[in-house]
């Protein structure tokens, strides 16, 4: 055989082998999820329901969700000559460690308690590329989470990981919604089968809506980030909340987890994570007004290094703190 032809054996024996890698590799990171789709634009159903979501101002102040939204609908415009998507799921479940009876606890969404999951989720799937590149060195790659105008939700249910509830979230069968999502897009055609989508078992069950306290799940599956807590307490930039916000912050002063946490998938299924990254730090277990709004700009810098609180500011989070300490 001359050096100018290919060994179509040989080439799919390092695609399978290729795929063999990712999936091995995937859970010895600490991924509890990964499924693998080829690179295609979204489908025109789910397209036209972020346009609408938008077009109804539902995004409130996050003008990023308006921007690249071609981007948005072909993840093949994310990387050059996208070819294939490994889409993963990393369980981040942290059981309370505040009284949930005391109505004055001030309480962080689980997701924040540890270290920032850019960070964790990056770096596994970075670690996961290096040892894809280690069979097979001429592929590229790029690591994503949250991180660029990709709709991940969508994505994870066309690649099988679960279905996405009438809260929002992507729940996986018989594990829950406390999960984080990633995406490794590669340059390589893996040979893989289109997964077959998980059915939405979320049946007559409306608890989600029902306990939303400031009624922010609008539809199934839709959330008015006008009127939803997480916005408010992590991306919202203003000094004052509206009433009926701080009406209802209830203790929450980074997130809010309150639809996730009445769930029965979760309630039967969520198991704590075997992640470190994710645990709890000291001063997030039982947070205390006094002790948060007395630190110096330098403390503060320090003790929430690479956390999602950072997001608020040391601002926004004395401000929501106010806010939820209001007698």
């Amino acid at each position: 055989m001359s050096a100018q032809q290919h060994d179509p054996v040989s080439e799919r024996d390092l695609s399978q082998e290729t795929v063999a890698v990712i999936y091995q590799k995937a859970f010895e990171l600490g991924f509890d999820a990964v499924s693998i789709v080829s690179a295609a634009p979204m489908q025109k159903e789910t397209t036209e329901a972020l346009q609408l979501w938008l077009e109804n101002g539902y995004q409130a102040e996050m003008g990023w969700m308006q921007t690249h939204f071609d981007k948005r609908q072909n993840p093949q415009m994310l990387m050059e000559n996208t070819q294939s998507l490994v889409c993963v799921a990393m369980n981040y479940y942290t059981p309370d460690t505040y009284d949930p009876n005391d109505p004055d606890a001030l309480k962080i969404a689980k997701y924040a308690r540890g270290t920032d999951y850019h960070y964790v989720i990056k770096d596994a799937l970075k670690a996961l590329l290096k040892a894809i590149q280690a069979v097979n060195p001429e592929v590229n790659g790029r690591a994503l989470t949250d991180s660029a105008p990709i709709m991940e939700k969508p994505l994870a249910v066309q690649a099988g990981l679960g279905w996405i509830g009438k809260n929002g979230t992507v729940l996986l069968p018989g594990k829950g919604s406390w999960f984080f999502l990633g995406e490794l897009l590669l340059d390589i055609v893996l040979p893989v089968k289109q997964p077959e989508p998980v059915n939405n078992y979320c049946g007559t069950c409306t608890r989600c809506i029902d306990a939303c306290p400031t009624e922010a799940i609008v539809e199934p599956g839709v959330i008015d980030s006008n009127r939803c807590l997480a916005y408010w307490t992590i991306e919202y930039k203003g000094e004052a909340f509206p009433e009926v916000i701080r009406d209802n912050v209830n203790g929450w002063i980074f997130g809010c987890d309150v639809c996730q946490d009445v769930c029965p998938w979760n309630i039967k299924f969520a198991k704590p994570t075997s992640i470190p990254d994710f645990q709890p730090r000291d001063l997030l277990k039982q947070p205390d007004a006094e002790i948060l709004q007395g630190l110096s700009p330098e403390a503060f810098k320090a003790v929430f290094r690479k956390s999602p609180i950072k997001r608020a500011k040391q601002s926004g989070l004395n401000r929501n703190i106010q806010a939820a300490v209001k007698k």
